[in-house]
């Protein structure tokens, strides 16, 4: 049986658990310093930690569960690690280089659920739940490749936007967080961490009862329940105005900005006619919302959509615009090795799906 990962356990999980068998608590934070600042691979290289601590751990968890398969890197800087699991199973990872730092895209589930029409991360349904130790293993396996560099840098950024839908994996998302935020181990800041859902509307709100102060984009991408349907089956079930109701609790729960992402489709809901109903949708929700609009990226198996040219993408930011709705545009990465937005699926998970074994 595999050992779990040692990232899954909190500052505070680890502590109990060295004191459940024997040791202080305290030494939870050398070994939590060992993995987050000293970036050690074995437990025996943690420095301060006495070798029967050590062994301990050696015997109950493991620190690499995730080998790299394969690694892409764009003609942006943007790089894409495909990550084997224990069990098998191939997900990815991107990292994105920005003039404020970097950031990592993390997958949450082997696979996708969700369906959305337009996206490649759906084409493989869910098979499992990623664990949080999985999860955070991600930021630091990309953190590795940084230090690998040589050139001192951090992930400074974190997105919760790739494959699968991170609020159906919920319990093992909020460990993830808890641990990426730990100002003893990675210390990366809340405003510094976007998470994207579907629109799960219970845990929109579950989320905003925890008030971690991460940031939340919902991936709205139509104006009405008609368009919204036919593109994102998720609608079926939670239809807009269960999903806004879910906005409006988190907005007054937390007094956050919220950001909802709308991925342009030529001709099904680029025109000027959506771009009215979208302002009307946000109402007086408009100093706590901000628009992401998203140039749709090309996925074979997707051929009935395509990219809304750029004067389509203008005239709808300059129409909300008018409308006085805070609207932004977001700049693409990694678009030649299938790493945007939309295109996390990667061929060679397919291609090897194809193989028979």
């Amino acid at each position: 049986m595999n050992k779990p990962s040692i990232y899954g356990l909190t500052l505070d999980q680890l502590g109990a658990w060295l004191e459940d068998h024997g040791h202080k608590k305290s030494r939870a934070l050398q070994v939590w310093d060992g993995l987050y600042r000293q970036r050690v691979t074995e437990f025996g290289a943690v420095s301060e930690v006495k070798p029967e601590v050590a062994a301990l751990l050696e015997e109950h968890f493991a620190i690499q569960t995730l080998a790299v398969h394969t690694k892409q890197e764009s003609a942006d800087g943007t790089v894409k690690f495909l990550f084997k699991l224990e069990d098998g199973n191939l997900i990815e990872t991107v990292l994105m280089r920005h003039k404020f730092g970097l950031s990592v895209c993390v997958t949450t589930q082997v696979g996708c659920n969700i369906g959305c029409s337009f996206c490649a991360s759906g084409l493989l349904k869910k098979s499992r739940d990623l664990t949080s130790g999985e999860i955070t293993e991600q930021i630091m396996k990309v953190q590795l490749f940084l230090d690998e560099a040589g050139q001192g840098d951090l992930v400074s950024h974190i997105v919760v936007m790739g494959i699968g839908e991170p609020f159906d994996n919920f319990t093992h998302l909020i460990s993830f967080l808890r641990t990426v935020m730990d100002a003893k181990g990675l210390a990366i800041g809340p405003r510094h961490i976007t998470v994207s859902t579907s629109g799960l509307a219970d845990k929109i709100q579950e989320f905003a009862d925890l008030n971690l102060r991460v940031n939340l984009a919902v991936s709205l991408h139509a104006p009405n329940n008609e368009l919204r349907t036919r593109i994102m089956k998720i609608n079926r079930g939670i239809p807009i105005e269960k999903l806004m109701e879910a906005i409006d609790y988190y907005l007054d729960k937390t007094n956050q900005r919220i950001t909802l992402e709308y991925i342009l489709l030529r001709e099904v809901n680029d025109q000027r006619e959506h771009a009215l109903e979208l302002s009307e949708l946000i109402g007086d929700r408009r100093s706590y919302v901000n628009v992401n609009l998203i140039p749709y990226n090309p996925v074979d198996e997707h051929s009935q959509y395509q990219r809304s040219d750029q004067e389509a993408v203008l005239a709808f930011y300059d129409m909300l615009k008018k409308q006085n709705v805070s609207v932004s545009i977001r700049l693409e990465h990694g678009t030649d090795i299938d790493a945007a937005c939309g295109q996390l699926r990667s061929k060679q998970i397919k291609r090897m799906e194809k193989t028979p074994s």
